[in-house]
């Protein structure tokens, strides 16, 4: 018996010594391309991020409203982001954040970190080791970095597009940083999955959640398309429509919902809007959101 566990154990250990020859046993690289930026006046702090790596969502992006953003890439330590976080909640700017975390970290030389703390300020950290092509760039609003692209081009897109697309919703301009940065080479491996996170006070579900926008793409081909796809789903079912474009209901217009209600089998839009997951977009019943009129117009 002895002599038989010694041999599993002596075959555990050779496995294991393959797969450490073939790069099994390293720590995964997350190739990416990521941008860390927020809008004060909004008052929100976000992150998009793509990768040729699975389920990229969970482990780069982090934010706090009011705090500041952070991603964590290449030989990534996810302890930077809640680590990052708390530092910056003690009133660290972006740089020291960055100084702080990569100083006690041994293993920084394969670390890429961005910053935005709460006044909008950005840091970024390439370590000498990242793989090539590996940079980035920081600046008012904004850190962008990325490893393993094709060239510092794919960087310096995602920084110019954050520039010109001022006065957008901070979500949409981040998805378009994230396109511009693919269409200027993206990672040189291609593409997996995306991630958006977006945070603001109250500004999630029911005014009960920091959380606005929080939508990740794990596994696809053409995956910054899924995340904008999935975006408009979610600007659908979420999103404000300002009360000046709420149509008002006239006779016309509410007999149209009654006989459409009706041939849904209901008989209020309130009772329909819950079941459909439109229920913030509902109020009272002298003026409907155009979102919701064109969503019961398609369903019935």
């Amino acid at each position: 018996m002895g002599n038989a566990c010694l041999s599993r154990r002596n075959r555990r250990r050779r496995a294991t010594a393959r797969r450490l020859s073939h790069g099994f046993g390293s720590p995964p690289v997350v190739a990416t391309y990521s941008i860390c930026a927020c809008d004060l006046d909004a008052g929100q702090w976000g992150v998009a991020t793509q990768s040729k790596f699975l389920g990229v969502g969970s482990i780069v992006p982090w934010a706090a409203p009011q705090v500041g953003a952070i991603a964590t890439q290449a030989y990534a330590n996810p302890r930077y982001g809640p680590g990052g976080l708390e530092l910056l909640r003690s009133g660290l700017s972006a740089d020291d954040v960055v100084e702080r975390l990569t100083a006690a970290d041994d293993g920084r030389a394969s670390r890429q970190l961005g910053v935005v703390d709460a006044a909008g300020r950005g840091a970024t950290y390439t370590g000498p080791a990242c793989h090539d092509w590996a940079g980035g760039r920081a600046g008012d609003g904004f850190a962008v970095q990325g490893n393993i692209l094709v060239s510092g081009a794919t960087v310096d897109a995602l920084a110019e597009t954050f520039g010109t697309t001022a006065g957008a919703p901070l979500a949409e301009r981040l998805l378009d940083c994230l396109g511009a940065a693919q269409a200027a080479g993206g990672d040189r491996r291609g593409q997996q999955s995306a991630a958006l996170l977006v945070v603001e006070r109250d500004g999630g579900y029911a005014g009960l959640s920091d959380v606005l926008v929080d939508l990740r793409v794990d596994e696809h081909r053409a995956p910054i398309e899924e995340l904008r796809r999935i975006y408009r789903l979610h600007q659908m079912y979420f999103g404000v429509t300002p009360r000046e474009q709420w149509l008002e209901v006239d006779d016309a217009l509410r007999a149209e919902v009654q006989e459409r209600l009706a041939s849904l089998g209901h008989t209020s839009l309130e009772e329909w809007a819950g079941i459909e997951n439109l229920e913030d977009r509902v109020e009272g019943t002298t003026r409907i959101d155009p979102a919701v009129l064109a969503a019961l117009r398609e369903a019935s």
